[in-house]
C-alpha cells in the first residue's frame, strides 16, 4: 500500500474528481472563455517547468526524490533557494490550471484541500525527517526559504 502514498497518486485522484466535475457535473458553471484556457495552460506549464528543475537539482545532488526516504543532502540551491517545496507547488499549480481547462468552476475548492492534504501527508513529515538529520543548516534554510512561495 506504500506505493499508493505518493503526491502523484494524490494528485491523480484530486484530477480525476475535477475532470469527473467538468464532465458530469457541470451545472452549467464556466469560467468564462479562452483566459481560462490560457491562465490554464501558463498554470500547467509553470508547474511542469518548477518540477523539472526540482528534478535536476535532486538529481544534481544524487539524493531521493521519494517522499517517505530521507534524503542524503538538503538542497538549497537552483529552485530551492525560491520555495523548500517545488515539486509540491507544482502539482498544485497543475490542479489549479486543469481545472480552469476543463472548467471545472464546482472544482475549484479542490487546490487549497490538495494543498492541505499534501502538506499533512508529506511536507511535514518531510520536514521533521530533515530538522532532525540537517539540524542547524535545516533550521537556518527554514529561516531563509518559505514553504510554498
Amino acid at each position: 500500500m506504500k506505493w499508493i502514498d505518493l503526491p502523484p497518486i494524490w494528485l491523480a485522484g484530486f484530477l480525476a474528481v475535477a475532470w469527473g466535475q467538468s464532465r458530469y457535473f457541470s451545472q452549467g458553471l464556466s469560467f468564462g472563455g479562452s483566459w481560462a484556457d490560457f491562465l490554464g495552460g501558463l498554470l500547467v506549464g509553470g508547474g511542469v517547468l518548477l518540477m523539472a528543475l526540482a528534478f535536476a537539482e535532486f538529481r544534481r545532488q544524487k539524493t531521493t526524490v521519494i517522499p517517505h526516504q530521507t534524503p542524503t543532502s538538503l538542497i538549497q540551491s537552483g529552485i530551492f533557494k525560491r520555495t523548500r517545496n517545488p515539486i509540491y507547488l507544482g502539482d498544485a499549480l497543475i490542479l489549479a490550471g486543469l481545472i480552469l481547462r476543463w472548467d471545472a468552476v464546482l472544482a475549484l475548492p479542490l487546490v487549497p484541500i490538495f494543498i492541505w492534504v499534501i502538506e499533512k501527508r508529506f511536507i511535514i513529515p518531510e520536514e521533521d525527517r530533515m530538522r532532525r538529520v540537517f539540524r542547524a543548516d535545516f533550521a537556518r534554510y527554514v529561516s531563509k526559504v518559505r514553504r510554498w512561495v
